[in-house]
């Protein structure tokens, strides 16, 4: 990466097949603003900075470009560095062809489903994405996982026809 943040935010965007204002409404920005950014017109607020590093698994160092050492995709964290579980969030991104969807599901609100009775799979027994099936996404699992200090991008499955799930915990 330069040496230039907004160049390196880019970078990353396209990296992850991301346009600016998928980015914008993940910060609570305008897409203007992520423009400025890449441009060199401005800077993004330095609050900001932890969110875009967190977005794309970087170090805020790395959108400096001072370190160019991507987080792995999935860490085990020790119990003094974890979040609290009531304000992680599971997300679920779905690409197929042009259409994507992104959902956001606090942890939380999983687990209670699960002691209520609903089924590991979360309903999604019958939810196809393409040739991708979901049924085998098991979430008690997942939030065992969780629960014991894993975070990350969790599943990936890509489908023979382009289609892509993706399943991260933050």
């Amino acid at each position: 990466m330069t040496e230039n943040i907004g160049t390196n935010i880019a970078e990353l965007r396209r990296e992850h097949n991301m346009k600016q204002d998928e980015l914008a409404e993940q910060l609570g920005v305008t897409p203007q603003a992520v423009s400025k950014w890449e441009n060199g017109a401005s800077m993004p607020d330095i609050a900001l900075l932890p969110k875009i590093a967190e977005i794309f698994g970087v170090t805020i160092d790395a959108l400096f470009g001072a370190d160019n050492t991507p987080k792995p995709d999935v860490q085990m964290l020790p119990a003094d560095k974890r979040k609290s579980f009531d304000e992680m969030i599971l997300r679920v991104r779905v690409q197929d062809g042009g259409d994507k969807v992104n959902i956001n599901l606090p942890l939380p609100l999983i687990k209670i489903a699960l002691e209520m009775g609903m089924n590991s799979s979360m309903g999604l027994d019958n939810v196809n994405i393409g040739k991708v099936n979901l049924s085998a996404v098991d979430f008690g699992r997942l939030i065992k996982l969780v629960e014991a200090g894993v975070i990350g991008k969790l599943i990936e499955i890509e489908g023979s026809s382009g289609e892509t799930v993706v399943i991260e915990v933050c």
